[in-house]
């Protein structure tokens, strides 16, 4: 039914339709290469100049070039969006409820083992 609705949605309106399945994880990664290599280029321009005038704005340049390899390398996540309830409401991401702010390792690792044990 659900495959219905998205193909009667893309005949009837095919531009919000690819608009709305948004962009895959290559297109992502892609985006990624790109600016760590513009980051590596500015990075190096830096270094060149901090050759002529002082050491501090070649290390910024150093640093600029291994944040940017950094970037490009580790893969991007994926959105993590809730869900639409009936009344219009979205709900948490499956496996953000149980997270509170400021809770220590211990006490999740505490609430994970009391769940275990209430399902057996």
């Amino acid at each position: 039914m659900l495959d219905q609705m998205e193909q009667a949605l893309a005949a009837e309106d095919p531009k919000f339709a690819s608009q709305m399945k948004g962009r895959g994880l290559a297109a992502l990664q892609r985006r990624r290469w790109v600016l760590g290599a513009v980051g590596v280029l500015a990075g190096l321009g830096l270094v060149l100049v901090g050759i002529s005038t002082t050491m501090w704005v070649g290390a910024l340049g150093f640093a600029l070039m291994v944040a940017s390899v950094a970037y490009a390398v580790t893969p991007p996540r994926p959105a993590r969006l809730g869900l639409v309830q009936e009344d219009g409401e979205v709900s948490a991401p499956k496996g953000a409820k149980g997270r509170r702010r400021g809770s220590s390792l211990l006490d999740r690792l505490d609430e994970r083992w009391e769940r275990r044990e209430n399902n057996w």
